[in-house]
């Protein structure tokens, strides 16, 4: 179980997904009635109360239950989503909102032209080719890189002032980029312990990483690695349970520029989306996390804005728990206006986003803005309609199609295997677009293909929502996450699979614009190790001994027995074949029978 610190930095570390969906999202209704905030709502009916029930709404004896007509009991409604098992009010049905079928045209809104501040696509690599250390190393400048030197020097001699035994030598940046290509290494070729990358003696012994640095002097960077200066962490320290504290100071060092080559590197496209990631952990701290729908259930989250063409990711932002909303209007729309920024972005994205932040407040200033959106909904948002009208039922067949219009904000719903609900500011109701569904027919008793209607706000969604699912699937193939008694040593490895897997991303627009063909993302990742690690790919050479080898006896004398005739037991049993062909090594000492000698 987990122990709950009092600090409200911590404090957040423990909620739970629930309560980080709704206690802070100022959107949903509130019955005003409820003191406790809870949101149920009143909905009557028709059956008489219970004697029960008298009791509870004050009635007492039989005399006052027949003079007095009993109040309606209360219906509880539950919704459905992220917030699941959520209780949801339902609000009485506005007479002059009436939902609309798809035989109703729809006018078409003006949208912002797209103007982008940059050509989209790939950004400084113009004619020249480039190798994956080269890309790799745009987003690990050289800057980043010596001041992550000089602060893990520093942080070493910090330990060992502490009594902390062990052997340390100056870390340089040719050095720290050797430790991150053996990282990488290491995601390549999985073993299940570090300090089996340097076990000898051994048949499945590893020879490369012993040939770019020592096994200590690898445990020795990775406990010392540190990216903001120690002695500021600690006048950050004491500024903890004030205004003034920031929980994400021992990564701001390299954060930063992080962030800033991947707005450098590359221009989106129209397509975008903002979604959450996380990286795993479960160190106590106050950025910790849970979400029970995630893969991933504990650990640091993220919100990351990414191209839905590639998966590229553009920019991120952590969440440190509660904090004061700045707009005042809740924690979603304070996400999406900071990752949607006109300086480096321009006009006229196309944002898709799912029902954590869709909101009309939401989308009308990004229109307003110029920016348009697409994402699902939730019933119970504030200035959702709350029209039943000519609305979906439960009933209603697959592909039918309900919608209203306010303005710029379009709200449609449709009837697949259940209801969706989407709200866009980019679409018309429905311009004819059909979808393939997999339908049992009774008449037959055979399941069928059959087209069915569906508005082209839920294709586009269902087409370009995945950005963000797309980077943590690239991330994943070669991620270089391993845990750590350091929640940051934790961040900067995720930060070098963003590196990583961006660079990948950009090497393969660069050859789809020059026409030539691009590495599969494990060469890409094989060569980027090598080059980091001071090895270009093909040139590694065997440490000393390894190229005497032993020969099997059989193979070096299959044909000499197939020609003489000899049987393979008489062969074996024989007492001259078994020093035959023997030779001594000049290099190891050592005597092997050898086909090659390369001395």
């Amino acid at each position: 179980d987990a122990e709950v610190d009092s600090s409200d930095s911590e404090a957040d570390s423990w909620l739970d997904e629930e309560e980080y969906d709704h206690r802070i999202d100022p959107f949903e209704d509130k019955n005003p009635e409820d003191e406790r905030g809870d949101a149920q709502a009143t909905v009557p009916i028709s059956r008489p109360p219970s004697n029960r029930e008298g009791k509870e709404y004050g009635q007492e004896g039989a005399a006052s239950r027949k003079k007095a007509k009993p109040m309606p009991a209360p219906l509880t409604v539950k919704g459905r989503g992220r917030g699941k098992g959520k209780k949801t009010s339902l609000t009485p049905e506005e007479p002059g909102a009436v939902w609309n079928g798809p035989e109703v045209p729809d006018t078409a809104q003006q949208l912002p032209h797209f103007c982008p501040k940059r050509a989209p696509g790939v950004q400084g690599f113009v004619g020249v080719e480039y190798t994956p250390a080269q890309i790799f190393r745009h987003f690990f400048n050289n800057q980043a890189v010596n001041i992550i030197c000089k602060n893990t020097n520093k942080n070493a001699e910090k330990e060992q002032a502490k009594g902390k035994k062990f052997v340390w030598e100056e870390l340089k940046p040719v050095k720290f980029l050797m430790y991150v290509g053996l990282i990488m290494f290491m995601a390549l070729l999985k073993l299940p312990k570090v300090r089996d990358y340097w076990r000898k003696g051994s048949h499945l012994s590893v020879l490369f990483p012993a040939s770019v640095m020592t096994r200590d002097r690898f445990m020795a960077i990775s406990r010392a690695v540190h990216l903001s200066d120690p002695d500021h962490d600690l006048a950050n320290d004491r500024k903890k349970d004030t205004p003034e504290y920031d929980p994400l100071h021992r990564l701001k060092p390299l954060q930063a520029t992080i962030k800033e080559a991947c707005k450098a590197m590359w221009q989106p496209r129209k397509e975008i989306s903002i979604d959450e990631r996380m990286v795993a952990t479960k160190a106590k701290i106050g950025l910790r996390q849970y979400m029970k729908a995630k893969p991933t259930k504990w650990g640091v989250k993220l919100f990351v804005l990414a191209d839905s063409s590639n998966g590229y990711t553009i920019d991120f932002s952590i969440y440190t728990g509660k904090s004061r909303f700045i707009s005042g209007q809740g924690l979603s729309y304070d996400v999406v206006s900071g990752l949607m920024d006109h300086s480096y972005l321009g006009r006229g994205y196309h944002l898709f986003v799912d029902n954590f932040y869709t909101s009309p407040k939401l989308f009308t200033d990004l229109f307003a803005r110029g920016f348009v959106a697409c994402g699902t909904f939730r019933d119970n948002r504030k200035n959702v309609p709350k029209s039943k009208l000519n609305a979906l039922t439960s009933k209603s067949p697959r592909g039918s199609i309900r919608w209203l219009r306010e303005k710029e904000l379009l709200f449609v719903k449709w009837m697949d295997t259940r209801e969706v609900s989407v709200c866009s500011t980019i679409h018309q109701a429905f311009n004819g677009d059909t979808v393939t569904r997999n339908v049992y027919a009774k008449e037959t008793g055979k399941w069928q293909k059959e087209n069915i209607m569906a508005p082209r706000c839920v294709v586009e969604y269902n087409k370009y929502m995945g950005g963000v699912d797309l980077s943590d699937q690239l991330i994943q193939y070669y991620s270089v996450h391993k845990r750590s008694n350091r929640w940051y040593r934790t961040l900067l490895y995720h930060f070098i699979d963003i590196a990583a897997t961006n660079s990948y991303i950009l090497h393969k627009e660069m050859c789809l614009s020059s026409g030539s063909v691009a590495m599969s993302h494990a060469q890409f990742m094989e060569e980027l190790s090598a080059e980091l690690c001071g090895v270009p790919i093909g040139s590694f050479v065997p440490p000393r001994g390894a190229q005497c080898l032993p020969e099997s006896m059989s193979c070096a004398d299959e044909e000499e027995e197939e020609e003489e005739g000899i049987d393979s037991f008489v062969r074996r049993r024989s007492g001259d074949t078994a020093t035959k062909g023997r030779r001594k090594c000049v290099l190891c000492k050592k005597t092997f029978h050898l086909e090659v000698c390369a001395v």
